[in-house]
């Protein structure tokens, strides 16, 4: 599997995922766009040539936000999502991103536990924040003071 990021002809692909995945879709049109934003960064996660995954993150100065990240139901549970991340997170250290942000749904215990285990910490939660259904949102927070072993990352990198 590589990571690489994405283009504007990967959008279709990635609007794919999102019709399989989110409640709340964006458009091709809406991927597009998001592409061309200065602050806006997307990634895919290709395996053989089929993109089967993505991550979505805007950057304003040293802090971070994974806004979107989905992957190809015949891709879950392998690694697929924590992949992404690491990229992400990587590239980030590169930039000097110090902080990282991102917000999901309080059922979604698979997702929370990939988080906590790239060492994103609970900060809050916004109440009644997600539709279709009705949910709240958690809050979680990485910063790179508080995540063990990132002057090793940064030194890996």
């Amino acid at each position: 599997m590589i990571a690489r990021k994405a283009n504007e002809e990967d959008a279709a692909r990635i609007a794919e995922i999102e019709r399989a995945v989110f409640s709340d879709t964006w458009s091709e049109d809406a991927v597009r766009e998001t592409m061309c934003q200065k602050t806006a960064e997307i990634y895919v996660a290709e395996d053989r040539k089929t993109i089967v995954g993505y991550i979505v993150i805007y950057t304003v100065l040293d802090e971070s936000e994974v806004v979107r990240i989905a992957v190809d139901a015949g891709f879950r549970e392998r690694g697929t999502g924590g992949f992404l991340l690491d990229t992400v997170i990587s590239e980030g250290a590169l930039k000097g991103t110090a902080v990282w942000h991102l917000e999901v749904r309080k059922s979604n215990m698979a997702a929370r536990a990939l988080y906590q285990k790239k060492g994103f910490r609970d900060v809050g939660i916004r109440k009644g924040f997600y539709d279709n259904p009705k949910e709240d949102a958690v809050l979680m927070t990485r910063s790179l003071e508080t995540v063990s072993g990132v002057q090793e990352e940064r030194d890996r990198l």
